[in-house]
């Protein structure tokens, strides 16, 4: 290894000699990169006049891409072949991340930045390929924020002007719980171990349901996932895992907890007790949304009926929420009317089935300060006219007014 020599790339000091065409370079073992490279000549001419030019010179390989680039692209390359994706989706990759740098402002973006334009090259391929990945598995990879790649991802797609599929949410299921560590009846309890198909069925199924009661739009689809998992694996064996928290199963199958994960479960609970509120044999056991974990196999059996039954069509007619609010005091008014019909014997009238952030809307803060209206008559104090005076003329009728004020209100006149 020759001696004072580091990688300009990596700043390693372990470079090595190696032979390349029967040429002499310089490599670092630690990245990769070529420090120096051998001398190949071109033509006869060249040789008979012992003119020598380098190898990227003579193949114009590195002609135009800058030290930056090239990093990207091996980043690109590194990061396929970690997901282990086929050849053609590296070279679709690749030249994405070309088209993308030729930008200027790609190009004058941070190192942050760039690295995480890595990965949004390679997410839009797999897109594209219905290959099932999502962000949270490269900012994994990258150690990105999960926010910066978020914009510029759509930022790429925008740029780029390309057209990126939806993922589909069962191989995003398949996939996702495919990486859980309790199919593996050696690393933990048996009573925590699970059948692989059996889980990704059920979980499914959940997946299914919360799709069509308005729970994954417009929202993140790994937390949803994550607590359809959760339940579906307390619903098979619900004796033993019922007094499991959604924060230990994680731990249990080694995988990250979404932070709004809790909040798409208790969603998720909720809808399912409606579901239960329809069924004769489980209204009598006045469920909970710990309990009713218990019945989700004949919840899930019945799913499309009891969905219809505890639910309204809310799609074709939004209703406001002064309307909502007046039928359940008309609601309220008539079960305090019927003294005939016992309490908690009457069918309960179908929820309004729309999206959570409608159901709920955010309050909008409403602004207290008073309207200023402009009449004209406003006071105006003299620097503000002094803004306005143009002409000398003007200045020197300023002047003799301010004099004349202030002489009749017997002060000195100004120097």
């Amino acid at each position: 290894m020759p001696k004072g020599g580091r990688c300009p790339d990596c700043g390693s000091a372990e470079l090595v000699e190696d032979s390349h065409y029967s040429q002499s370079q310089l490599v670092c073992s630690a990245c990769g990169c070529v420090v120096t490279e051998g001398t190949l000549t071109t033509t006869y001419t060249d040789e008979g006049n012992l003119r020598e030019i380098t190898y990227s010179r003579s193949t114009g390989e590195n002609e135009q891409i800058s030290r930056s680039q090239q990093r990207g692209l091996r980043r690109v390359r590194d990061l396929c072949r970690v997901l282990q994706l086929p050849p053609t989706f590296e070279d679709t990759a690749i030249a994405y991340y070309q088209k993308a740098y030729r930008h200027s402002g790609i190009r004058a973006a941070r190192l942050q930045k760039k690295e995480v334009l890595v990965g949004c090259c390679v997410l839009i391929t797999c897109r594209q390929h219905n290959w099932p990945l999502t962000m949270g598995t490269i900012c994994t990879l990258l150690y990105a924020d999960l926010d910066m790649f978020s914009g510029t991802y759509m930022q790429i797609v925008k740029l780029l002007g390309l057209d990126v599929p939806s993922l589909c949410l069962a191989d995003l299921v398949k996939t996702y719980c495919s990486s859980f560590k309790l199919f593996q009846a050696s690393s933990m309890p048996a009573k925590y171990v699970e059948d692989k198909d059996k889980m990704l069925s059920r979980t499914l199924q959940l997946v299914e349901l919360a799709n069509e009661t308005w729970l994954v739009t417009g929202r993140h689809p790994l937390p949803i996932i994550t607590a359809a998992a959760f339940l579906a694996w307390q619903s098979l064996q619900p004796s033993h895992r019922l007094t499991c928290s959604l924060a230990r199963f994680c731990k249990l199958a080694n995988v990250d907890l979404p932070y709004p994960a809790a909040s798409r479960l208790q969603e998720l609970l909720a809808v399912l007790l409606q579901m239960a509120e329809q069924l004769a044999w489980l209204q009598i056991l006045k469920l909970d949304k710990r309990s009713v974990v218990k019945h989700i196999d004949d919840l899930l059996q019945h799913r499309q009926l009891l969905i219809r039954m505890a639910f309204r069509d809310g799609t074709a007619e939004v209703e406001s929420q002064e309307e909502v609010q007046g039928q359940q005091q008309e609601q309220e008014e008539v079960e305090d009317n019927s003294l005939d019909m016992p309490r908690g014997k009457r069918p309960a009238s179908p929820a309004l089935l729309l999206p959570p952030c409608m159901l709920k809307p955010p309050k909008r803060i409403r602004s207290t300060s008073p309207v200023s209206t402009v009449t004209g008559d406003e006071n105006i104090s003299d620097s503000e006219i002094e803004q306005y005076l143009r002409t000398p003329q003007e200045v020197r009728d300023f002047q003799r007014a301010q004099a004349a004020s202030q002489a009749a209100m017997g002060a000195p006149n100004p120097p």
